[in-house]
């Protein structure tokens, strides 16, 4: 099993249909259950473990799918309230390293993640068509991505970390 990305990268298909999206959107909708049935019962020690040698542990997976998707949403309102916005990208690795990633309560992100979610599938489940095509500019190679795109790779991202989280659950 190739621990990085254990499901894989995220690929995203030629053409995005609305199934596609009502499926991705489901995902986005049941991250913070499956997030917290999950984690719930982790010891300490378990969420001191890293899911790979040289990884993240379980409490800094955690928070960090907290900061991935609050960034996220965030790019969702810029894109549509801006022109093609060049979004702020964030140094993932260095904001793992930071003192709340690495010792605050997960109860902290769990909660967040549940709230945000909420809102944020609310919001999605209002977008139009033509709304899943405006896009956004990643300033890291400089990539334009649509909305429709955006729900398919945040969709993959909360099951990639489910995955890690996993791994360490199985331990």
């Amino acid at each position: 099993m190739n621990l990085r990305y254990p499901i894989g990268e995220f690929k995203s298909p030629e053409i995005i249909t609305p199934d596609h999206i009502q499926k991705w959107i489901s995902d986005i909708e049941e991250l913070p259950g499956k997030l917290s049935k999950l984690v719930s019962d982790f010891t300490e020690a378990q969420l001191e473990t890293p899911y790979r040698e040289e990884g993240w542990t379980a409490r800094q997976v955690i928070h960090h799918i907290h900061d991935s998707h609050h960034n996220g949403y965030i790019r969702f309102k810029w894109a549509l309230t801006e022109n093609k916005p060049l979004i702020k990208a964030y140094n993932e690795q260095l904001w793992a390293e930071l003192f709340d990633t690495k010792s605050a309560p997960i109860y902290l992100s769990v909660n967040v993640i549940s709230a945000l979610h909420a809102k944020w599938v609310y919001f999605l489940k209002g977008l139009s068509s033509d709304d899943m095509k405006k896009e956004f500019i990643h300033p890291e190679g400089n990539v334009s991505i649509s909305l429709a795109e955006d729900i398919g790779i945040y969709a993959w991202h909360g099951n990639h970390h489910l995955a890690h989280l996993q791994i360490i659950a199985e331990l």
